[in-house]
């Protein structure tokens, strides 16, 4: 199995996780009220499991795909079914949504909740997810800008449709970005440091992810394309010896895969 979660889980209703996580945040305000906010998140977790029946901490999702192999931890999971991320930090932002996100999916659940016990109250806020992994394998390509004449292109392309095609869209990019590093590099070899030139010479190296010596790849979530990004490639291209780059931009019913060149 690509995904592989280490409990079952029950998909809950927006209703039956709405009474749950009220229960949940009743324990969590009392904890932070009895705790103050200067404490690690793990402090906040384990007291919540002391005080609560059913709280399971770290629950494990391994993902595999062939010789690929990532685990991740879910900081808390309440009866099997309610998915709570705990932050302790200056503010809830859009990563620790995504974070979120990726977790309903991987644990295929439909509502979670953020939590951020760092401030001087509980900030906390829902997070939905109605998709499933299972329904965000076949999605649309759109390869107008992509040359498949080009450094990479073709291994590129291949390697990433096969992983979305196990796995699906949706999930943190960095797994993505991973997964493509682990293949291209065992297929063969690669430095990821680059020369970068400046007026007076070799400035420094720097490291890129690489489809091929001479390539770099890119995936970003943008959900409109974004010229400044094409703009600041190409940029980066002039500096260095790279003569291309192979740009995947994921959504979860698309995937825009462009060549970009100096």
């Amino acid at each position: 199995m690509p995904i592989s979660p280490s409990i079952t889980t029950r998909r809950l209703s927006q209703k039956e996780f709405g009474a749950l996580a009220y229960e949940v945040m009743e324990h969590v305000f009392a904890i932070h009220g009895d705790f103050g906010h200067f404490f690690d998140e793990k402090i906040y977790k384990k007291e919540l499991a002391a005080r609560m029946k059913g709280v399971l901490l770290e629950v494990s999702v391994d993902v595999v795909h062939g010789t690929f192999f990532k685990r991740y931890f879910a900081d808390v999971i309440v009866h099997d079914g309610g998915l709570f991320e705990f932050k302790a930090a200056d503010a809830i932002h859009s990563k620790h949504r995504g974070q979120t996100i990726h977790y309903l999916l991987l644990f295929n659940l439909a509502h979670g909740k953020l939590v951020n016990v760092r401030t001087e109250e509980v900030k906390h806020e829902f997070v939905n997810c109605h998709r499933r992994l299972a329904d965000l394998r076949n999605p649309t390509i759109i390869d107008e800008a992509w040359d498949r004449h080009t450094t990479g292109a073709e291994a590129f392309r291949d390697t990433l449709a096969t992983l979305v095609q196990d796995w699906g869209t949706g999930l943190d990019i960095a797994l993505y970005e991973e997964g493509l590093e682990h293949f291209f590099n065992q297929a063969h070899p690669l430095d990821p440091t680059v020369p970068v030139f400046g007026k007076s010479g070799h400035l420094a190296d720097q490291r890129m992810r690489l489809v091929a010596p001479e390539a770099a790849f890119k995936l970003s979530t943008f959900s409109e394309p974004s010229d400044n990004l094409l703009t600041n490639a190409r940029k980066l291209l002039r500096h260095t010896p790279l003569k291309a780059i192979q740009w995947a931009n994921l959504t979860q019913d698309k995937i825009t895969l462009t060549t970009i060149q100096p």
